[in-house]
């Protein structure tokens, strides 16, 4: 499999291909294309903050923290620019490079865009790297948190277009692409992932994937997240994924989009030690670290640290380019304990199960 520039061309007969490859034959050319432009025995290692969780007002039929629910999340008030900046510093003395703020909206209002500027641009003046998940944005709000100095957004598309609308109701597909763009046009990077296990077919796994590798630019992260089943959402009972199907996901998002963060992400708590070297092996590269993901657990720190000495990992170290291109990652901070957000992390996507962002 000679290199190539990365596709956006793919076909869905062409993904529904590799899916249906046989198991070790699909793993030895996801690792073959992971090997050629990443260091195989390096994963990234992430912690993010909540800047403000619970109160959604979206129907996100996987996500505790819509208001709709009754899922024992309680909302909270976004934090002051102070405690954001206090839980920066913390980060970076202890040795991140990049600080991430997620906030529980649909899409912040025009006066939320000055807070949530001043927390960019207090952070930034520490030395650190910014990225954020606030929802949905307009292109004047994208241009705002651009200028304020931010530089990664996530914003997830979730699942394949043709099953969005048996998840969520109160917003469309193209929303979550136009945020993108917005995203794109004012010059930050990209994360875009979402959630498997929701109930889709394979041929719908597929389109995801698809839908992601045909997007003007690769994302940079793609966060692949496993559901994370809360009782009081209308996906709690949904059948669980074959963990080998969830393998396969991983191992043709790597195929499809080469030089992309594979991101392990929600549902990990669940996964055996096995499951998460499978992943790894099949060219994922990432993952969120803590004892937290928002509302839903996390492997704790040492679970992970114990699996990567018994694996041969090491957490990558972030090497930054002369145009701020990311290669390799950011080692992040454990800065959940005490926040200011009642103790929780958030990850791109905002919400447990992987998507809501």
């Amino acid at each position: 499999m000679p290199d190539a520039p990365p596709r956006h061309d793919w076909r869905q007969d062409e993904v529904e291909a590799l899916f249906d490859l046989p198991f070790p034959e699909l793993l030895f050319r996801a690792a073959a294309v992971h090997r050629r432009h990443f260091d195989p025995t390096q994963v990234q290692v992430s912690t993010l903050l909540s800047v403000k969780t619970g109160g959604c007002p979206e129907d996100c039929g996987y996500c505790p923290q819509a208001q709709r629910y009754h899922t024992g999340v309680e909302a909270t008030k976004l934090m002051s620019t102070e405690a954001v900046v206090e839980k920066a510093r913390q980060a970076r003395d202890a040795g991140a490079s990049r600080f991430c703020m997620g906030a529980a909206w649909r899409s912040p209002k025009d006066r939320d865009i000055p807070k949530v500027a001043a927390m960019i641009r207090e952070v930034k003046a520490l030395g650190l790297e910014t990225c954020a998940t606030l929802g949905m944005l307009s292109g004047g709000q994208a241009r705002a948190l651009r200028e304020a100095g931010l530089d990664y957004y996530n914003h997830n598309l979730d699942t394949d277009p043709g099953f969005y609308g048996d998840v969520i109701r109160t917003r469309e597909f193209q929303d979550r692409l136009d945020t993108l763009g917005h995203v794109r046009d004012a010059g930050m990077k990209t994360c875009c992932g979402g959630i498997v296990g929701m109930g889709e077919t394979r041929r719908q796994r597929a389109g995801f994937l698809r839908t992601l590798a045909s997007l003007p630019v690769h994302p940079d992260s793609v966060p692949i997240n496993r559901l994370v089943q809360v009782e009081g959402t209308p996906l709690h009972g949904t059948a669980e994924l074959d963990p080998f199907e969830f393998v396969r996901t991983i191992a043709v998002a790597r195929l499809l989009m080469p030089r992309s963060m594979v991101r392990l992400s929600a549902g990990r708590e669940t996964m055996s030690d096995e499951l998460q070297a499978l992943c790894f092996a099949a060219g994922a590269n990432s993952i969120f670290h803590g004892e937290k993901l928002l509302t839903t657990g996390n492997p704790d720190t040492g679970r992970d640290l114990a699996l990567f000495a018994r694996l041969g990992l090491r957490p990558m170290t972030v090497t930054v380019d002369a145009d701020g291109h990311d290669h390799g990652g950011t080692v992040h901070a454990d800065i959940s304990a005490g926040s200011d957000a009642g103790g929780v992390d958030t990850r791109p996507g905002a919400c447990a199960a992987g998507g809501r962002g």
